[in-house]
């Protein structure tokens, strides 16, 4: 048996969707959710369980935590490491940034290919050779560590922090447990 008619409206606002959202997404028209909220109309058993099977597909990628989406193993680098060695890791893995670890498994910073092209660009502007610049160590030229968050966080905060860095690690207990990317937010789709 399903709710009342109501609670389409209600739980469509409380997921933030707009009428024309919902709509979209369940594969109906605008106005029949309109309808359907003013009581204008009874809609039919199949209408019904689709605009109800579309709020709960949306309400269960909602509740989705950092652990649903993390990445694992995390494929890291020491600060010891060369930077050619991070640019053949990078490459490998056709990752765009990697969080420096430590002995401990302590992030300590982070190396993007932002950095590394930086480091090219003056190496060009300076006539350096480049010799110079991948033989230096990681420690040298990394960013800041990444954000650490628990496995337990809600999507929406992570995707808050997303907007502001590239990575955040996902710990559990005291241990990094793996790392979500901006491109790992996609998985958010993912059933």
């Amino acid at each position: 048996m399903f709710p009342d008619l109501s609670e389409i409206k209600r739980r469509r606002k409380l997921l933030g969707l707009t009428q024309k959202e919902l709509a979209n997404i369940a594969e109906v028209s605008q106005s029949l959710i309109t309808k359907i909220e003013k009581g204008m109309i009874s809609p039919s058993y199949h209408l019904v369980v689709q605009i109800f099977e579309s709020l709960q597909g949306i309400e269960n990628k909602a509740n989705k935590k950092a652990k649903d989406i993390m990445s694992y193993p995390i494929v890291n680098v020491s600060p010891d490491d060369t930077l050619d060695n991070v640019t053949k890791v990078m490459q490998k893995h056709a990752f765009s940034q990697l969080p420096v670890l430590n002995s401990k498994d302590s992030c300590i910073g982070s190396i993007s290919d932002q950095i590394i092209i930086s480091l090219v660009s003056n190496s060009l502007d300076e006539k350096f050779d480049f010799d110079s610049v991948a033989d230096l160590k990681v420690k040298e030229v990394m960013g800041d560590p990444f954000p650490v968050i628990p496995s337990k966080t809600p999507i929406k905060a992570i995707s808050t922090l997303l907007q502001t860095v590239p990575a955040v690690l996902v710990m559990e207990g005291r241990e990094i447990m793996g790392i979500i990317t901006r491109a790992d937010m996609f998985k958010v789709f993912n059933k």
